[in-house]
């Protein structure tokens, strides 16, 4: 079974005085039952990231959710510039080790401000379901998938380099694919679906395996 890493939340706990890394468990299920096996990342600086995931024989990536982006929000409590600095070099590393990247919520909007792309805030995203528009025959998506984002991509908000793979009815980017190299985004969490949905355990095989 082959080693999938995965980013993680950072989130500071004042009562204990820690900042911890955190992660579903729901993940793993998920997973498992896609086939692989999920490695959580620890977020380190920036020069340490090459080595890490060289020497954790990662065969390919997932940046998760959670956490605001610093720069857009550099006022939020919930942000962390420690890890869009993990995760930005994580970005270069795995294209430069032409490992597939597969982005989720949080982590398809940083890939596309990683491309320079852009964002705009969006309400009534969070806790609710929507319908998906596929605008892409190779792939094979959700007819309703979840939302819990503040976060939208418009179509001109799109980086150049990636390209439109689904939209919600109104037309925010709601699933992007890069152009010339293995990496994916999607908004929704397929890990909160209670049954897991095998489209989203299909997407993931597809793409990372």
């Amino acid at each position: 079974m082959i080693n999938i890493g995965i980013t993680q939340r950072v989130e500071v706990v004042e009562s204990y005085q820690e900042t911890r890394d955190c992660l579903d468990q729901k993940w793993s299920l998920f997973a498992q039952e896609a086939g692989f096996n999920l490695l959580p990342l620890a977020t380190l600086a920036p020069q340490q990231v090459e080595e890490y995931v060289k020497d954790s024989h990662l065969s390919g990536l997932i940046l998760s959710g959670g956490n605001s982006i610093a720069s857009l929000n550099p006022e939020a409590k919930d942000c962390s510039p420690k890890r869009d600095a993990f995760e930005k070099e994580l970005i270069r590393v795995a294209i430069s080790h032409k490992l597939p990247l597969l982005g989720v919520c949080r982590g398809m909007q940083y890939l596309n401000v990683y491309f320079a792309g852009h964002l705009t805030a969006i309400k009534h995203h969070v806790g609710v379901r929507h319908a998906l528009l596929n605008a892409n025959n190779n792939y094979s998506l959700p007819a309703e998938i979840n939302s819990f984002h503040n976060w939208s991509i418009h179509p001109n908000d799109l980086a150049q380099e990636l390209r439109v793979v689904a939209t919600d009815k109104q037309g925010n980017i709601e699933a992007f694919e890069h152009v010339n190299t293995a990496i994916l985004g999607i908004m929704w969490h397929p890990e909160r679906e209670t049954p897991f949905n095998q489209l989203d355990i299909q997407l993931f095989r597809k793409h990372l395996l």
